[in-house]
């Protein structure tokens, strides 16, 4: 006698029980590990500076210090779901705040108008990047590098080489609480950063506008035979980076208080190493807006800890380089295996006869 039970697993089910233990542990690593490793540090410096580290102060101190890294993070999160990289917002960055106080200090402008044109002008750069990378047909890289340099130019002519220094009176104390203001005990821009996680989640994960980013960083030639129109969400994903890049260079002008036309190119190797350190956390393998904001905090926790251990001023940009390296390594090593999972999954579905689908039915 023969019963169904003795016959060979078909290759889309080899795969049994101990598989599917070695498999969802991987995933919840891969999943939270990283979250795991900022308690962890945390811990670490806690005991190592049990005076300095664990207190309100070096807390408040790290969120405030770390806002406008975070914020840029984000920034760049929204282009690299689409594939594309944004090599502009440091320079974009140094022209956003050096407007602003160009504005206000030179031209007399009220502090909430300056900041809206100034928001809205990010957008439009970040808008006309789009254009260039999609209709020009321009390399992504090459596109915004050439951008960027531009607006540094333009940046070098707006302050003639030197800083925008405010008059005796400074400047007004309601632009200035932008970036100063506390609430809840908390610096204020921890407060932006969260409410920008919050809304880029619901766009990334939540609207077809996310969903079809999605699919055109991971396969742009399937999105077009999908109808999705590719050129015009990129454009929308660059304009949207625009967006942010804009706002953190106010936020930046609220924390100098002068017009530096070189201090934004510091903030351009953490915004990537964030939002790639970030692809690997949370939903491993994609740009996510709470995998960035883990990364992000990940470093701004090491960054303060070893500073606090005495480390030499050349540690950070090793620090950051270095996990630049490990985040592109271990993001792609993230997004190969989700395609590896899918094509298991996609093995097993027709193996069997049960194609689902996604659960919602979208894409």
């Amino acid at each position: 006698m023969s019963s169904s039970s003795s016959r060979p697993a078909r290759p889309g089910q080899r795969h049994g029980h101990g598989y599917g233990h070695a498999h969802g542990h991987g995933h919840f690593v891969g999943t939270y590990g990283l979250l795991a490793l900022t308690v962890l540090l945390f811990l670490l410096f806690s005991v190592l500076l049990p005076d300095t580290f664990p207190t309100l102060d070096n807390v408040s101190s790290i969120l405030s210090g770390q806002s406008i890294p975070a914020i840029m993070a984000l920034g760049v999160t929204i282009p690299i779901a689409s594939g594309k990289f944004d090599l502009s917002i440091g320079y974009a960055l140094g022209l956003a705040h050096v407007m602003v106080l160009f504005l206000i200090v030179e031209k007399g402008w009220p502090w909430p108008l300056a900041c809206l044109t100034v928001v809205a002008g990010g957008t439009l750069v970040g808008a006309v990047n789009g254009v260039i990378v999609e209709f020009a047909r321009i390399d992504a890289f090459i596109a915004t590098l050439g951008t960027g340099s531009m607006m540094y130019a333009v940046t070098g002519w707006i302050t003639d080489g030197g800083r925008i220094v405010p008059g005796p009176d400074g400047l007004p104390p309601a632009f200035t609480d932008l970036y100063d203001a506390r609430f809840l005990g908390l610096p204020v821009p921890a407060f932006y950063v969260l409410g920008l996680v919050v809304l880029f989640w619901l766009v990334l994960e939540r609207l077809p506008f996310g969903r079809y980013l999605y699919v055109i960083g991971s396969n742009p030639r399937a999105a077009e035979i999908l109808g999705i129109p590719t050129r015009r969400y990129c454009v929308y994903a660059f304009a949207c980076s625009g967006t942010v890049v804009g706002f953190a260079g106010v936020l930046l002008a609220a924390q100098q208080q002068i017009g530096n036309p070189s201090v934004g190119l510091d903030y351009l190797l953490p915004a990537f190493v964030g939002a790639l350190l970030g692809s690997t956390a949370i939903r491993p393998g994609r740009a996510n807006a709470i995998g960035t904001l883990v990364a992000v905090t990940v470093l701004a926790v090491g960054l303060a800890g070893i500073g606090q251990l005495g480390a030499q001023f050349w540690a950070t940009p090793l620090f950051n380089g270095a996990t630049l390296l490990i985040a592109v390594g271990l993001a792609g090593y993230s997004a190969r295996r989700r395609l590896r999972s899918d094509a298991v999954v996609a093995t097993d579905d027709g193996a069997t006869g049960t194609g689902t689908g996604t659960a919602d039915g979208t894409l």
